[in-house]
């Protein structure tokens, strides 16, 4: 399967973004290198095309200047059912909201599943555009990241949520 890639550079650092003819795929870690996608997908060809991706870039340094949404297509070409109904229960959190794992479990109809649901998360390939940033843990904590926590936290701060 061949996906298009290119980047958006945001605090002098590079994020690489891919996508497929429908959507965003994959939102990269800043800074980190382009095969950080090859623990999300498998058996994929990529084609540098800045242009596939610039309407995604161009959103996405929007909301980071402080614009309030993000309408990015997104395309779930990776995960199981269950991981694909979490991510787009994600999508549901407005801006400037927490949810703790235990509330999406019950969102998604898993209120029993919280561990799978929390595995979900962590294996969010688009970040930002699908909030997982926006989950919290029950006790208050902000949790971990793949990008970070310092950058979960500038996230949260920003939309308000802390």
């Amino acid at each position: 399967m061949a996906l298009y890639y290119g980047q958006l550079t945001w605090h002098k650092q590079a994020m690489f973004l891919v996508s497929s003819e429908r959507g965003l795929v994959f939102v990269g870690t800043p800074s980190k290198p382009l095969n950080e996608i090859d623990a999300f997908f498998k058996d994929i060809s990529l084609v540098h095309d800045q242009t596939r991706v610039q309407a995604a870039a161009d959103q996405l340094q929007q909301y980071f200047d402080g614009h309030e949404t993000l309408d990015i297509p997104v395309d779930f070409i990776s995960g199981t059912p269950l991981q694909q109904q979490v991510w787009r229960t994600l999508q549901q959190i407005p801006r400037g909201t927490t949810w703790t794992y235990s509330q999406l479990a019950d969102a998604v109809g898993k209120p029993q599943a919280v561990r799978a649901v929390a595995s979900a998360v962590g294996k969010n390939p688009i970040t930002v555009v699908v909030p997982c940033h926006r989950i919290i843990r029950k006790n208050g904590d902000i949790g971990q990241y793949r990008s970070g926590v310092a950058m979960k936290r500038t996230l949260l701060t920003m939309e308000g949520a802390i």
